[in-house]
């Protein structure tokens, strides 16, 4: 009787019998047993095959007509005829009472689950262990916190291991999670976008350790309420009771005046069980990230490495921690990939040494919320009045960060050929409005069209009424100021809202409160297992980090196609490109064709006029072609 899948069944004999051998073999190597290893690696049936096949020495006896002789005799005349093939056998039989042994060795030391410090190669075949070893990843412990503070796609990177392979070793992982000591979550298996937020929060618990402020927990005795340098409470204008609470109260001030919602995410008790960092970095302003990322930083050494609380730091500790961003040590507990999130296991608050421009950034910004501490009575000084910040070698705008006007010019032309279909109409308005106003990313995300405005200005000098729109705009320190906006672009932005299905009179309530950029609005068309995670509607708007992902996208795309045409200097130019770039193209491009700096520096929405004059590249040019004309006459 056949059995349906038989010959099926017969191919795997040889794999599946060549797998439990390679794992007995895993077994012996993990009891440092290297030759009982290969003992059992050994495939004694190929030997036998290879035998031809030999009488018993009672049916030799009896065919040579040896039965009266003496054994000795018989088994001496069995040699002479069958010797060589005699002595294969004696040792095939050796052989197999050694693995027989082996495996009843193996079967009272070895039978063991996984352990977290077990090498990779003790446990999966050889060469899922090399592929895994040339990826830093030695031990189970290792493999299961990628695993974990990845997810699905923790192999991605990894040459050699696809998808399949990924998840089968995935699977192995968690079944064995108990024993290796990593709890693998259900994000491990499952595509991010039905993953939602919460199963991401449980994956790293609460702890007193490096965390991100959402998950730190501070204990009492660190947590400020007796700093050494607080004010009485009573003198305080701040309702925080704990250090991590002023931390919190200092960056919602750096950001957009909250909601209701927004305030209640903030929370206020971020010392107990990590509830006040419920903040997500989507909402929080690019500022307060960038703030965020600093006091953590500190406050984490201050409490991890120092043993103190913040309100307790000193010049000298002050003085310490400006000198450990330059060195964060031990690099092991500190530093890790930027691309970590914070959900993550992997996350830590380095990527390691600090450059020269990013300490001065992250004193700067302590000293910023020192300063605020002590103007809100919450401590009686300030340590970091006391360390110097290191003076910049260059201005701190690169004004060589923008694209030439054939750079530009080319960008839109390939942006025009993208298509139809609603990213690629947003994709056009959003470099539109980038360069021909010279917003922040996190300002032009932002904008509704309710902050759209047609004006109307009479010119006393020309003795004529001007018309127009402007775009009112929420800036940095929360300065309010109106960007104009060419008619054109008001067209593009018109017809955009059109394509979303909401009418192009900018003055209807229900238009008004319409962000000027959106979620693509045939997702459900052009990728339906993304629909679900559109949920932001025709007037709901896109985060920062979807617009920059968009447009880097679109760059490498440029820069592909130019170096396809051997034009490799504009292709590493394109490539280097971020949204920030066509800010500084804007400023770049509007001074060279006659925009004063005052009237740039209004739009560009700078504190400092020394800031916009660093996009002032005319003259320069203009001396170094003349000193080049110099050159070359005294060359020749």
């Amino acid at each position: 009787m056949t059995v349906e899948g038989q010959r099926s069944d017969l191919r795997l004999v040889p794999a599946t019998v060549a797998w439990i051998r390679a794992e007995l073999a895993a077994a012996a190597k993990r009891e440092e047993r290297p030759g009982t290893a290969r003992l059992l690696r050994l495939d004694v049936e190929r030997l036998v095959q290879s035998t031809p096949s030999l009488p018993s020495l009672a049916q030799f006896a009896e065919e040579a007509g040896l039965e009266d002789e003496r054994e000795s005799d018989q088994v001496a005349a069995f040699e002479g005829r069958y010797g060589r093939a005699s002595a294969r056998l004696r040792r095939k039989a050796k052989l197999l009472q050694r693995q027989l042994a082996a495996l009843r060795w193996l079967e009272e030391v070895a039978a063991r689950e996984p352990a977290p410090g077990d090498a990779i190669a003790s446990w999966l075949r050889p060469e899922l262990a090399s592929f895994l070893n040339a990826a830093d990843l030695f031990t189970l412990a290792q493999l299961a916190e990628r695993i974990n503070g990845i997810g699905k796609n923790w192999a991605r990177s990894i040459r050699g291991i696809g998808p399949l392979k990924s998840q089968r070793i995935a699977a192995w992982v968690a079944a064995h999670a108990d024993t290796i000591g990593v709890s693998v979550g259900m994000h491990a298996t499952a595509a991010r976008r039905d993953v939602d937020a919460a199963a991401l929060a449980c994956v790293v618990a609460p702890a007193s350790d490096i965390r991100p402020l959402e998950k730190l927990i501070v204990p009492a005795e660190l947590d400020g309420r007796q700093g050494r340098f607080r004010q009485p409470r009573d003198y305080c204008l701040m309702q925080a009771d704990t250090d991590l609470d002023a931390v919190l109260v200092w960056l919602q001030a750096k950001g957009r005046p909250a909601s209701a919602s927004q305030g209640q995410r903030w929370g206020g008790q971020g010392g107990q069980g990590g509830q006040g960092g419920q903040a997500t970095s989507s909402a929080l302003s690019h500022t307060q990230r960038s703030y965020r990322k600093e006091a953590e930083r500190f406050l984490l050494w201050a409490i991890v490495q120092r043993a103190k609380p913040l309100s307790s730091m000193t010049v000298e500790d002050c003085i310490e921690y400006a000198a450990f961003l330059a060195d964060p040590q031990p690099r092991a507990r500190w530093c890790g990939p930027r691309a970590r999130e914070r959900w993550s296991p992997l996350w830590r608050p380095f990527e390691g040494a600090l450059s020269a421009a990013a300490q001065r950034q992250a004193i700067s910004i302590l000293k910023n919320l020192f300063g605020f501490l002590v103007e809100q009575n919450y401590l009686m000084g300030n340590p970091w009045s006391a360390v110097p910040v290191p003076r910049a070698a260059r201005p701190g705008l690169d004004a060589s960060r923008s694209l030439t006007a054939a750079q530009w010019a080319f960008v839109r032309e390939q942006a025009a050929q993208a298509g139809p279909h609603s990213a690629a109409i947003r994709l056009r308005l959003a470099l539109d409005l980038l360069y021909f106003t010279g917003l922040r990313t996190a300002e032009l995300v932002n904008a509704r069209a309710g902050d759209l405005q047609q004006v109307e200005y009479f010119d006393a000098d020309a003795q004529q009424h001007v018309r127009g729109w402007m775009l009112t705009v929420l800036g940095k320190g929360h300065r309010l100021r109106e960007v104009p906006v060419p008619v054109g672009l008001m067209t593009q932005i018109q017809a955009y809202l059109q394509h979303r299905g909401l009418s192009g009179d900018l003055s209807l309530p229900a238009v008004c409160g319409a962000f000027l950029l959106a979620g693509a609005v045939d997702v459900a068309e052009r990728a339906p297992a993304l629909a679900r995670s559109n949920a932001s509607g025709v007037d709901g708007g896109i985060s920062e980090s979807t617009l920059y992902k968009q447009l880097k996208a679109h760059f490498a795309a440029c820069a592909s196609a130019k170096r396809a045409a051997g034009e490799h200097a504009a292709a590493e130019r394109l490539a280097r490109a971020s949204t920030h770039w066509l800010r500084h193209t804007h400023a770049s491009h509007a001074l060279a064709s006659g925009v004063s700096v005052q009237e740039a520096q209004q739009n560009l929405g700078h504190a400092s006029l020394a800031t916009t004059t660093v996009y002032v590249t005319t003259e320069a040019a203009r001396r170094l072609k003349n000193m080049q004309r110099f050159w070359d006459v005294r060359a020749s």
